[in-house]
């Protein structure tokens, strides 16, 4: 193993699943870094639904990680179940996870919080530094860089690693890109005691993920632990389309509604999904930065995970990209003499790879909310192996 000499000062801008990959790795391989969260706390806040980790990522990463059989035994291997339902709640498709032994492609889910909990365990303690919300960076000497906090407080670090998602502070002193509408909103919801208290909801959305798309509209419905059932109400439309309806995103009843009006016609059991919430409605439009997304080389700066590559859900590979951007970026750290030359050999990396990804995923959305996007998912899912 090599690595650069002096040890240098790393910062990592965002505990998300690529973060805090990056920091357990460079901490197996004797090199710290201290990593900057905006939370107050692990506990601050929802951290999402459920992710499917790739053999030849996610996974990936967590073997390098040292966390690959932790993972596995607190996953849920059943979560791999993929259904598709007609806008009449027929049932269409249903793939089950492999059961003849073969775990080749296996991806079981797994809870983001869950995940977070499994990396800020494997850490050694007060690597991440809670409530340092970044403000801004300011270049010094050299390749180094201040770092300043909305509670006042500033650090300084040779190497600045933006883990900060969609919105980076990091970014813009690297590239002038910023993440652009993509046509498509979910709206969020869920059902908690699925199983109890939303009997139908909860068959009809099965172990994993079911999706009910068409006309440019549709539902995803996540299997989570403990019972829950995420639900994503997804529409192509307007970003401001609820304040061009004059609608309150705050009035849980007009959301409902309004939701209904644009769901006339469906299945009574899928617009269940929207009148049976037990959490409300939360509006998340959908970003992703241009395709590709490249930048010159800045010393002492580089990016990973939705800050180099935000792109929609519909690759499934957002989460495990970053986790294997951490994993690479750290590897690159602990195998070259100097920061720079470690950089430079993990983006030449990190950008064909993450442009690949991000031109799937921009046409995996634009076939999902297409007007003729249930055939093109029956025709896509049969085909597969």
């Amino acid at each position: 193993m090599t690595t650069p000499d002096p040890a240098p000062r790393i910062a990592i801008i965002g505990a998300g699943p690529g973060g805090l990959t990056c920091a357990r790795v460079l901490q197996r391989h004797g090199l710290t870094a201290t990593v900057y969260e905006g939370d107050a706390s692990p506990a601050a806040r929802d951290q999402g639904g459920t992710l499917d980790l790739h053999p030849r990522s996610g996974q990936e990463a967590l073997r390098r990680a040292g966390l690959l059989e932790e993972f596995l035994a607190l996953s849920r291997p059943e979560g791999q179940q993929m259904r598709l339902v007609g806008r009449d709640g027929r049932l269409l498709f249903d793939a089950s996870p492999p059961g003849d032994g073969d775990t080749a492609d296996v991806r079981p889910e797994i809870d983001r919080g869950r995940l977070r909990g499994l990396l800020l365990g494997s850490l050694a303690p007060a690597t991440v530094r809670w409530g340092h919300r970044l403000l801004r960076v300011e270049p010094r000497d050299g390749a180094a860089h201040r770092l300043h906090f909305a509670d006042g407080t500033t650090a300084d670090a040779d190497l600045v690693i933006g883990a900060d998602g969609a919105w980076s502070k990091v970014r813009p002193l690297l590239s002038g890109a910023v993440p652009g509408y993509t046509g498509v909103t979910f709206v969020e919801t869920g059902l908690d005691a699925a199983d109890t208290r939303h009997p139908r909801l909860a068959e009809l959305t099965g172990n994993g993920t079911m999706m009910a798309l068409d006309g440019g509209q549709g539902f995803v419905a996540q299997r989570n632990a403990g019972g829950h059932v995420r639900v994503y109400v997804g529409m192509r439309t307007d970003e401001d389309w609820h304040r061009r309806s004059g609608l309150d995103l705050a009035d849980t009843t007009a959301v409902r509604d309004a939701l209904l009006d644009r769901f006339a016609g469906w299945s009574p059991d899928l617009l269940g999904f929207i009148t049976d919430t037990d959490t409300g409605y939360t509006n998340r439009p959908l970003h992703a930065l241009p395709v590709p997304h490249t930048w010159s080389r800045v010393p002492g700066l580089t990016l990973l995970g939705d800050a180099a590559h935000l792109m929609s859900p519909f690759s499934g590979m957002g989460a495990n990209l970053a986790m294997l951007d951490g994993a690479d970026l750290a590897r690159a750290l602990t195998g070259h003499r100097t920061v720079e030359e470690a950089v430079a050999a993990y983006e030449e990396v990190l950008l064909p790879r993450s442009a690949e990804a991000a031109e799937g995923a921009a046409e995996g959305i634009a076939g999902a909310f297409a007007p003729d996007s249930a055939a093109q998912i029956l025709a896509h899912m049969t085909a597969r192996p």
